[in-house]
């Protein structure tokens, strides 16, 4: 073995959603699945001080039925196209809630 060490630590398991916001929509509602397998959302808060960031998790905690402490946006905090982790959800289990919530 080299000289070398390493921090492991042990990873918690769990499925990431692509999703790309609409702020100042309407209403909070998810409105299509694009062909990559983006989710789209459109949320009534505006992309001011991280307000459709916390909005984007609340929503989900609900579609998803999830405590919202189970969610992070892990990629693209400040831009529409954002990568959310969910936490001990599978993926087969995440994308079967988001495709019955499709307006």
């Amino acid at each position: 073995m080299s000289g070398r060490s390493y921090h492991l630590h042990d990873g918690r398991k769990g499925a990431a959603l692509a999703v790309r916001v609409t702020p100042r929509a309407r209403k909070n509602e998810i409105v299509e699945v694009l062909s990559d397998g983006t989710v789209k959302v459109h949320l009534t808060a505006p992309p001011v001080e991280g307000k459709a960031n916390e909005a984007l998790l609340k929503y989900l905690a609900g579609v998803l039925d999830v405590p919202i402490s189970r969610l992070e946006i892990v990629a693209g905090a400040t831009g529409r196209d954002k990568l959310v982790s969910v936490v001990d959800m599978d993926a087969a289990a995440l994308h079967r809630k988001i495709v019955e919530h499709l307006s």
